[in-house]
């Protein structure tokens, strides 16, 4: 141990309640830092899981035609043409696709696309024997749906089987299940263009949104067709990608390429993306508090031993320690009580996350949970530890610097400030 770090050990223990209290502050703040993260990032990324799972990382629907028009510029015979843009006529959408089977060939192209699948969907009104409703029956190829979607592990009843290979099954939320009391095997009647058609419940599925598990029926493609008298065009194309990060970049290209409008995960759901955000900040910010008191105690207790400790400091500067050495003695101190305190705070972080990822709750709306979510980032830790490092180093940095001002012949005639 170096002379200035045991001397610097010494100087702590006159002031043992004083740095109890900096080091539980750095405990909490570090702890607590940890845990709301966790729970803000765990909770964010699996609402960002529940949307790839059921929206898909892009949409691909309307088609774009561009309203520009060409002018001839020079006169006749110059071959000089030019475009003009005109003001609010950019661009003009055209709903729906036209030819969804090249399209989806041409979208198995991308290198980042790992699964497409067309999605064909329309007003119905679903009768039970208990009550009618107004949904939508979406049209899907199984096999294209469930590589672009978590579907196959949505099934919280019945088989998803028995959906593939019964054309006049369906998969109902469960959400609507519960409010048309309808169970697997039960049957139940669409209207749809003016025709009543009866199906039975093959499957109910659960994603936790309630914008989906109330409205949606999936019927099989060929069915919806007929239902909705489409017997050709989809709705909507979804695609599941590689690397879902890269969703906004491959929109554009995809719609730069194709000519259809293509929406990201990013762009659909930028509205709860910037809530979490916001989340995650102001838990931030409101468990640093605990940081900032420590830090405010630090530099209280700091600015007390240099008072009490003049004659000492007096004497170690006449032996020859220059005022960097006495500086880093103090700073020392305030280094010595924020590595125990965060230490602790990791333990206490770890402790406390682990706790309440196995605490029960019930969690309906935009995504479905039983527990509480959290996420296991090695950031967490990185972050709580420099805000703590920030804080109280800093509120250190005025105690170490009077600490090193002070002469010892100031001291010896009582004149030291």
């Amino acid at each position: 141990m170096s002379p200035n770090l045991r001397i610097a050990s010494r100087f702590l223990t006159a002031k043992k309640r004083a740095m109890l209290m900096s080091l539980s502050c750095i405990v909490l703040g570090v702890g607590l830092f940890v845990v709301t993260q966790a729970t803000t990032s765990g909770f964010e990324q699996f609402f960002i899981k529940t949307i790839l799972g059921t929206n898909g990382a892009i949409r691909i629907e309307d088609r774009i035609q561009d309203t520009m028009r060409s002018m001839e510029a020079g006169g006749r015979g110059s071959g000089s043409n030019f475009h003009i843009s005109m003001r609010g006529e950019g661009k003009k959408y055209i709903e729906g696709i036209e030819e969804p089977k090249l399209l989806l060939s041409a979208l198995r192209r991308f290198e980042n696309v790992a699964g497409v699948s067309e999605v064909l969907h329309g007003p119905v009104i679903i009768r039970s024997s208990f009550k009618s409703e107004s949904v939508r029956a979406y049209g899907i190829n199984l096999d294209d749906q469930l590589r672009v979607s978590d579907l196959g592990s949505q099934i919280v009843q019945g088989s998803i089987g028995d959906f593939r290979s019964k054309p006049t099954s369906a998969m109902v939320g469960r959400e609507m299940a519960d409010r048309l009391q309808l169970a697997v095997g039960d049957s139940f009647i669409l209207e749809a263009q003016g025709e009543a058609r009866r199906y039975r419940v093959s499957a109910i599925y659960e994603t936790g949104v309630s914008d989906i598990d109330r409205v949606r029926v999936y019927l099989n493609m060929g069915e919806a067709r007929s239902l909705l008298k489409r017997p050709t065009g989809a709705s909507f194309i979804q695609v599941n990608l590689i690397d879902k990060d890269r969703a906004p970049q491959d929109a554009l290209h995809m719609e730069e390429v194709l000519r259809y409008s293509a929406a990201s995960w990013q762009e659909r759901e930028k509205t709860w993306l910037e809530v979490f955000r916001a989340l995650r900040i102001s838990t931030a910010i409101t468990v640093s508090v605990f940081t900032l008191i420590a830090g405010l105690a630090m530099f209280n207790t700091l600015a007390m031993i240099v008072m009490e400790k003049t004659k000492e400091i007096a004497i170690l500067r006449s032996m020859g320690y220059t005022r960097r050495d006495i500086s880093g003695i103090f700073l020392w101190q305030a280094a010595i009580v924020l590595m125990i305190g965060t230490v602790c705070g990791w333990v206490l972080g770890v402790v406390v996350t682990y706790a309440i990822s196995n605490f029960p709750i019930r969690i309906r709306g935009i995504f479905a949970t039983d527990t509480f979510i959290v996420s296991w980032s090695l950031w967490h830790y990185v972050a709580a530890t420099a805000t703590a490092v920030v804080m109280v180093m800093a509120a250190s940095l005025i105690p170490a610097r009077r600490a090193a001002r002070l002469e010892p012949g100031d001291v010896i005639r009582g004149t030291a400030q």
